[in-house]
């Protein structure tokens, strides 16, 4: 049965059902519906694409919403992809099969149209594996105290200037991209992210967005964008980082050294930082760098796996077959994969089974596919064929990290 057309999903065009939609997604949030003023202020991107799903009265009960972006693979290469959001069905119409029409939707709209994978970051960590979704980079949660002493040669930084919010979307968007294109896992972004980034709106302190720009000796190189979190008295409010990308320990250090001396602060915050910053390495005292926490960054689910495995580079290893099965399509198919490249593998017997939702893992280099056999996740049909798949799954370059939150 087509789940899809059971419960009626739609694709919505006119912005008044979008609208709708996004409401229903926000009061799944525990919030009060978007403010008129905000939501034409960031407006819409053609290029999006919204998903609706009706109660038997004809209204709006459910939502899904995507943007077209590029991820980056390990060794640079870049595909087509679905950047989810706004997932959620009204309170009263849940455990009816309407979240699984959503989704079936989305996935077969996202196959259609050429992309090869969907990325989403989840609110509840036990509802998409059975999509296909698995987690394909962690990050850090981090706290710096306010000016700490930085070790004696540690990357020396370049120039950091502060940057009105005209002046910001001029250049970031460009700088961002360039930068993503040296992270596994990272995204490009469409204008409406960039608006709603640079200039969330509001007039609380919640709102405010001071924005840096970090120029090395070959030009801009790094930025940062950071909000305000109120202490309990003057001088004791605390930094909190949105987006900070750079593309050299000069520019990291550069831009971390800004914010914690920024004066009339207590220290400065960051969630979901990618787990090679290595910022403790750089103070003289390391535990002025905390880690308060690890989670889940980007959750992937390949949809057209040719074109993933195509793109992405291989280590140097032994071949191996890998028999995948996808919970939703049929065409996950066995793979022979070796140095150079993979090439479906027919009937032939595996070495290493596991279901999409666990190839996330590994495919952007987070987890070495010995941890996940060893996990229970994938399954080794062939003695050492799991290390054999490590050296495959290896590729030199940054630890996988998404950096951006949609």
């Amino acid at each position: 049965m087509d789940v899809s057309a059971e419960h009626h999903v739609q694709v919505l065009t006119d912005p008044a059902d979008r609208r709708a939609a996004y409401d229903v997604f926000v009061r799944t949030l525990h919030r009060g519906p978007v403010q008129e003023a905000d939501w034409e202020s960031h407006g819409q991107s053609p290029d999006e694409h919204w998903l609706g799903v009706r109660g038997a009265d004809g209204e709006m009960v459910g939502s899904a919403f995507s943007f077209p972006t590029r991820l980056t693979l390990p060794g640079g290469g870049r595909v087509p992809a679905a950047a989810v959001s706004a997932v959620g069905v009204r309170a009263d119409h849940t455990r009816a099969g309407r979240l699984t029409a959503l989704m079936h939707a989305q996935l077969t709209a996202a196959r259609e149209r050429g992309d090869a994978a969907t990325v989403l970051r989840a609110s509840e960590a036990a509802i998409y594996g059975r999509f296909g979704y698995g987690i394909a980079s962690r990050g850090d949660h981090v706290q710096i105290a306010a000016r700490p002493q930085w070790r004696r040669g540690a990357p020396e930084p370049g120039r950091v200037r502060m940057l009105g919010a005209a002046e910001a979307m001029k250049l970031l968007p460009e700088l961002q991209e360039r930068l993503a294109a040296t992270r596994p896992g990272a995204l490009t972004r469409n204008a409406r992210w960039w608006r709603r980034g640079i200039d969330p709106g509001g007039k609380s302190a919640g709102d405010y967005r001071g924005i840096a720009l970090h120029t090395g000796p070959d030009g801009d190189d790094g930025f940062a964008v950071w909000g305000i979190r109120e202490g309990e008295r003057f001088g004791r409010d605390e930094i909190v980082v949105h987006d900070l990308w750079a593309a050299s320990p000069s520019a990291t250090a550069g831009l971390w050294r800004f914010l914690t001396g920024i004066d009339l602060v207590s220290g400065v915050t960051a969630w979901s930082r990618p787990r090679d910053e290595d910022l403790d390495l750089m103070l003289d005292d390391p535990r002025l760098h905390r880690i308060t926490g690890r989670g889940d960054d980007l959750w992937l689910r390949i949809v057209d796996v040719p074109a993933a495995f195509g793109a992405r580079a291989w280590g140097a290893g032994e071949p191996v077959v890998l028999r995948l099965h996808d919970p939703l399509f049929d065409d996950a198919g066995t793979w022979r994969l070796g140095p150079e490249g993979a090439a479906p593998a027919g009937d032939a017997m595996p070495d290493l089974e596991c279901g999409l939702e666990s190839l996330a893992p590994a495919f952007l280099g987070d987890r070495a596919p010995s941890a996940l056999v060893a996990a229970g996740r994938w399954s080794e049909h062939t003695a050492g064929a799991a290390a054999r798949a490590d050296a495959l799954f290896a590729v030199p370059g940054a630890a996988p990290w998404c950096g951006t939150f949609f």
